[in-house]
């Protein structure tokens, strides 16, 4: 991470102290209950967000820590968001994405928080993710100095289904009159990532290209799951520059790989990737990595813009 998101998240951290001291005494006797009785839940993010609301529907009511627009990297918590994170009855967060998330979950004194990261296996991805060879790239001790393991799990469709089937069972114990319910929404919504699944492995098997390339290392473990090669302009941290040996490589590799199109994102800075694509006479197209939604995204939820996802890669692969 950066010297600037460091003490950025020092801040955060005393802040979160002081949020959780003036807020103590209603903490302290908090039943994690709505007034009508709805389960209280925080997601850390959009991908939490949606599992928890599709998961807990009716019985729950669902707090985004992270409104949309906003980068959730670099994600600040002012007190009165401390406070109310410690009246959950269930928190949903992915440990290492959100430092100021992190440490604030380490103070509320919630008794049930799922870290969706351990429902499923890290991998410390870099600048490169070859899905042929399920290796690290070129770039493995450059992705453990920001940040290490890979958080990007939701962009692959079976680890997300891996952390909705842990979400299912927190909203089981912190809940357990709907555990019923809880169980069969998991299900359904598990068979529909597994739906999706299967329109990545169809729509991707006929291509002339395996190779694309995108802002920030966020589409590993879907270049991974379909047998891509994912080159990133830059690291897991989507501020982080590229070097301008990373530059030149990317150079090589386009003509090499024949690649069509730099993807950019709808929320970071398409700077760098639109000034790649003008150098190498190639085409932009958008690449969501899901991080929320907005009026720019190419959905109304994860499974939309999912969709939207597979078509553009199918555009920029060749797909047949």
């Amino acid at each position: 991470m950066n010297i600037r998101r460091q003490i950025s998240t020092a801040v955060v951290a005393g802040a979160s102290v002081l949020g959780l001291l003036a807020l103590s005494a209603c903490s302290a006797h908090g039943t994690g209950r709505t007034d009508d009785g709805k389960l209280r839940v925080t997601a850390s993010f959009y991908p939490m967000e949606f599992l928890a609301e599709q998961i807990g529907g009716k019985h729950v009511e669902v707090a985004n820590l992270t409104k949309p627009g906003v980068e959730p990297h670099d994600l600040e918590l002012n007190p009165r968001q401390t406070g109310e994170l410690g009246e959950s009855g269930a928190v949903v967060y992915l440990k290492g994405l959100q430092p100021a998330v992190d440490e604030a979950i380490k103070q509320s004194g919630v008794k049930n928080v799922l870290d969706a990261a351990s429902t499923t296996s890290l991998e410390a991805h870099g600048t490169e993710v070859d899905g042929h060879h399920h290796t690290t790239g070129d770039n493995h001790s450059h992705s453990e100095a920001e940040g290490g393991k890979d958080p990007h799990i939701w962009l692959d469709p079976v680890k997300f289904a891996e952390a909705a089937k842990g979400v299912g069972k927190t909203l089981a114990k912190a809940d357990p009159d709907h555990r019923a319910d809880y169980r069969k929404n998991t299900d359904a919504l598990v068979k529909k990532l597994e739906g999706l699944d299967r329109e990545f492995k169809d729509g991707l098997t006929k291509r002339s290209s395996d190779t694309f390339i995108t802002t920030h290392a966020a589409f590993g473990y879907l270049a991974e799951r379909y047998g891509l090669t994912e080159e990133a302009i830059s690291g897991l941290d989507p501020e982080s520059e590229p070097s301008a040996h990373r530059i030149k490589d990317l150079h090589i590799l386009a003509e090499k790989h024949h690649v069509s199109t730099v993807f950019f994102e709808t929320i970071a800075n398409p700077a760098t990737a639109k000034a790649l694509a003008g150098d190498l006479h190639l085409k932009t197209d958008v690449l969501d990595p899901l991080e929320g939604i907005t009026g720019k995204s190419r959905g109304k939820d994860y499974f939309g813009v999912q969709r939207a996802n597979l078509a553009a890669l199918q555009k920029a692969l060749g797909s047949k």
